[in-house]
């Protein structure tokens, strides 16, 4: 076992790896682990607002992926989904990042992509302009929240958001969004 853990070491550090979590999120999941990338990255001396991004950019991600989980209870599918969920913050040369990713139906893969590509295709002052008009708007009764969460991540980022969609089988593809602060 101790060589299997050596082994998951090297690799991570040679991902750049500081924190991963792989497993249903709580909201008491996402608090501590928020609170220990907050603590890590205070200790490497990391500008205050580089801090606050890689922190709330953490916070979107999981709440997002947290969120589609929870519209998914009573489903097929809620266990599936919310087993699958898993973030990681780690640092490159350009900076440090958060990459999340989970299982997404099928169906919504297109949408979702839509949205990103979009934003992709935003230049700041437009991320910053479109987010102040989202803020202003009335939301539905049902609403998980503002429908600003990618939007947010986009602004925060230092590059546009990276994606990946992995076709797992006939109901599900895997999503991976990755952010550079």
């Amino acid at each position: 076992m101790s060589n299997s853990l050596l082994e998951l070491q090297h690799m991570l550090r040679n991902y750049g790896l500081l924190i991963s979590f792989s497993g249903k999120f709580s909201q008491e999941i996402i608090e501590e682990l928020g609170e220990a990338v907050k603590k890590y990255l205070e200790t490497e001396d990391r500008p205050k607002n580089d801090i606050y991004n890689v922190f709330s950019i953490f916070i979107e991600q999981t709440q997002n992926i947290k969120n589609y989980c929870k519209s998914k209870e009573g489903t097929e599918a809620y266990a599936q989904i919310s087993s699958s969920c898993i973030v990681t913050i780690g640092r490159t040369d350009s900076g440090n990042y958060v990459s999340s990713g989970n299982l997404v139906e099928n169906d919504k893969v297109s949408h979702l992509t839509d949205i990103l590509d979009e934003l992709n295709g935003l230049e700041k002052t437009d991320l910053k302009k479109l987010y102040k008009e989202k803020l202003k708007q009335d939301l539905p009764p049902d609403a998980l929240g503002a429908g600003i969460g990618l939007l947010d991540i986009a602004r925060k980022a230092a590059q546009p958001l990276e994606y990946t969609i992995t076709p797992v089988d006939q109901q599900f593809s895997f999503f991976t969004l990755r952010a550079v602060v």
